[in-house]
This record gives structure tokens, C-alpha cells and sequence, in this order.
């Protein structure tokens, strides 16, 4: 039983396995240096232009082709040796389409690399946002593809797999049924990836409410989106929830945004007076981008009065600092300058303590 596994009774003289290995090694070795010289030549050539977008595509395909190198290398060596022609018939059903799918993944992700770097910052932060995103989605969106491409091809090399699958090409209405069935939450993730691709409700960077959270969105994949809050922590929501139902985004057009400061004092204040030390403040602070300044009585009741300071800023991040600074400052100014305007809870005691004087 166990004989066919015995050295001794194959059917390899010593002298041919050691023609086989030097053939083999000689091939391999010529197609590494080959690939050395290649891309020698190819990195001098993107040095010498002024755009970082070659170098970064030569370099992230410059291993997967190293060992697409060596296979085609070892394809060679198998025709000619009769030896290593019966292996890599076996090996080259699954090494292709694995080494072509690597080569075309990282080309792709290269190209989305290279497109990155070469855009840079324009100055408008909105426009490079919304490039970055692009970028990241639809790069996503390609190399899923690829991945699900190069498994199927090597899957199908597999005699057992290919037999399920003409079994059910047979009952074709019920396996399209079950695949559609079953990918269809697939599916519906990828249609959202492309449609924030398009048409772009969020971008990488956006500040985004959404359930009663705010933050910076890190990541844009095609099943969820990552959130980072002010204190560190990550949301990751669903993408078809920002497509599905609605949420803020402040950073849309543009990060330039109009923030109140409410104040709730007591109806004998006088406005006047703060009003001009509210203008005096924010025009004298230097996170105040010169466009919205406005101070309204926005509501009257029988105790209070409501108060709403409005003012802008550059970006998001100098409004809520603004904000803070305008609301400390008010506060300290009418305690020093009018205390009576500060709301306090009165209680008459005078009945009462005519009651307990009359006891």
C-alpha cells in the first residue's frame, strides 16, 4: 500500500532531479534579475519627473511582479523538462489566477496611492474631501471586486467545487433564488458605497451629527462608516443609514458655520449695554471671521428673557472655541457690571413671618 510512497520505487533518477533543480533555479534566477534591472530602470524614470503619482504605482506593484517573474519563469523551465511540466500543470490551475489577482490588487491600490498624494490640498477643504472619498470608494469597491473574481477562478479549479456549481447551474431557478437571497445585504452595501461615491451626502473629514452624535467621519467602506467623537470614541454606523434616513452634517459646503451663545436673564436687564460689550468682544477676537455678529431678544417671559449671541467663524473647531470664550466672558461681564440681570428665585416671606410673629 505504502509502496508508491517509497523514494526508492519512483520512477526520478538522482541525475535528472539535479537537472530539474538547476534548470529551475536558473530560470528563477534570471527572471529576479531581469526584474531587478526592470525596475531599477522604471524608479530612475519616476524620479525624474515631478509627480509622485509613478513612484507610487512602481513601487506598489513592484513585488507582486517579482513573483509573477518567477512563475512565468518556472512556466518556461516546465516546457522544456518533462519532470516540472507534470507539477506545474497541477500548481498552475491555482498560481495564476492568484498571482494575476495579486498583481491587479495592488495595482489598484496603487493608482488610488499615487491619485491621493498627487491631488495634495488645494486650499479648499471641501473639494479635497470629497476627492478623497472618491478615491477610497470606488478603490474599495474594485479590489472587493477582484478578491471575489481571483477566489472564484482557484474555487473552480477545485473538482468538487466545479461539480457543485454545474449542479446548480441545473436547478438554475433556485439557486438564483438562494444567491440572491443571500446576497442580497451584500448587495445592497455595495449599491450605498457607490451611491456615497456619487453622490457624496458625507465625505472623509465631514463633521457629521448623527443620533444625537457628533463627529468626524474617519472611514468610508462599503458596508459602514466610522465616526470619531470629540472624546476619542469611534461610531461605526451602517452606510445605508446615512442614505436611508437623515442626519446633519455641518461640513457640507463648507466648514464655515453661525453659532449661538443663549443667555437667560432677568427682565430688568438692560440690552443695550450688552450688546455693545458683546460686538466689543467677539470684533477684538481674532477666531471671529468678520461675517455673522448679531445679539437678539429672541424670547419674553414673565421671569425671563431670553437672549441669543450670534456669531461665525472660519471653521467648525474656532466656532465652538469662540462660543465657549463669548459665554465665560458675558456671564463674568453681567455679573460685575449689572448682577440684577442674573435670574434668582425670589420667595415673599412677609405673610409668613406676620403669621409666626401673630402666634
Amino acid at each position: 500500500m505504502f509502496d508508491r510512497y517509497d523514494p526508492a520505487n519512483w520512477p526520478i533518477s538522482a541525475e535528472g532531479l539535479i537537472h530539474t533543480l538547476i534548470a529551475l533555479a536558473a530560470s528563477i534566477l534570471i527572471a529576479v534579475v531581469i526584474h531587478w534591472i526592470v525596475f531599477a530602470i522604471m524608479r530612475r524614470i519616476a524620479r525624474t519627473s515631478t509627480s509622485v503619482f509613478d513612484d507610487v504605482l512602481v513601487e506598489a506593484v513592484r513585488k507582486p511582479l517579482r513573483w509573477a517573474a518567477i512563475a512565468f519563469a518556472v512556466a518556461i523551465s516546465a516546457e522544456n523538462d518533462a519532470l516540472t511540466g507534470r507539477g506545474w500543470d497541477i500548481l498552475t490551475r491555482f498560481l495564476i489566477p492568484a498571482v494575476v489577482g495579486w498583481v491587479a490588487y495592488s495595482a489598484v491600490r496603487g493608482l488610488a496611492l499615487g491619485f491621493e498624494r498627487q491631488i495634495g490640498f488645494s486650499g479648499d477643504p471641501v473639494a479635497h474631501r470629497g476627492r478623497l472619498t472618491r478615491i477610497a470608494i470606488l478603490s474599495r469597491t474594485v479590489k472587493v471586486g477582484i478578491v471575489i473574481i481571483t477566489i472564484s477562478l482557484i474555487m473552480l479549479n477545485i473538482p468538487g467545487v466545479r461539480d457543485v456549481g454545474t449542479t446548480m447551474l441545473a436547478s438554475a431557478g433556485l439557486a438564483a433564488l438562494a444567491v440572491g437571497a443571500a446576497a442580497q445585504p451584500a448587495l445592497k452595501s455595495l449599491i450605498a458605497g457607490l451611491q456615497m461615491a456619487l453622490t457624496q451626502p458625507l465625505r472623509i473629514g465631514d463633521l457629521v451629527k448623527v443620533d444625537d452624535q457628533a463627529g468626524r467621519v474617519e472611514e468610508i467602506r462599503m458596508s459602514f462608516v466610522t465616526v470619531r467623537t470629540w472624546d476619542e470614541r469611534v461610531l461605526v454606523v451602517p452606510t445605508t443609514r446615512f442614505l436611508d434616513q437623515s442626519f446633519e452634517n455641518w461640513s457640507r459646503v463648507s466648514e464655515r458655520l453661525t453659532g449661538p451663545v443663549m443667555l437667560h436673564l432677568d427682565p430688568i436687564a438692560e440690552i443695550d449695554p450688552i450688546r455693545e460689550e458683546f460686538e466689543r468682544f467677539v470684533q477684538s477676537n481674532p477666531l471671529w471671521d468678520g461675517r455673522n455678529l448679531e445679539l437678539l431678544m429672541t424670547e419674553a417671559y414673565p421671569e425671563s428673557v431670553e437672549l441669543r449671541l450670534s456669531m461665525s467663524a472660519e471653521t467648525i473647531g474656532d466656532l465652538w472655541t469662540l462660543r465657549c470664550e463669548v459665554r465665560e466672558h458675558m456671564l463674568g461681564w453681567i455679573k460685575q457690571n449689572q448682577p440684577d440681570a442674573l435670574i434668582r428665585h425670589r420667595l415673599e416671606v412677609e405673610a409668613a413671618n406676620q403669621r409666626a410673629t401673630g402666634a
